[in-house]
């Protein structure tokens, strides 16, 4: 079993470059999903982030966006 990351939310604005307040406010239940994303150890108010899932979703999310062309074999150009 491979080991996983948890994060409190300031580690998280560490890595992100993102405010801990944005993350709270826009991010939490829109992008980064309980259960996916998140967890609240033993049902209480803190939040442990599972590295991992996040790094794999924006990646994931950044490859999808790039920009592609059709080609006539069936394949794509990444242009």
């Amino acid at each position: 079993m491979a080991t996983k990351s948890f994060l409190t939310t300031e580690e998280l604005s560490n890595r992100l470059h993102y405010n801990e307040r944005y993350i709270r406010q826009y991010l939490l239940d829109s992008v980064l999903l309980e259960g996916v994303h998140y967890f609240r150890p033993f049902g209480r108010r803190k939040i442990l982030f599972i590295w991992e899932a996040i790094e794999q979703d924006m990646m994931q999310t950044a490859t999808l966006k790039a920009p592609m062309i059709p080609l006539a074999s069936g394949g794509v150009c990444h242009g």
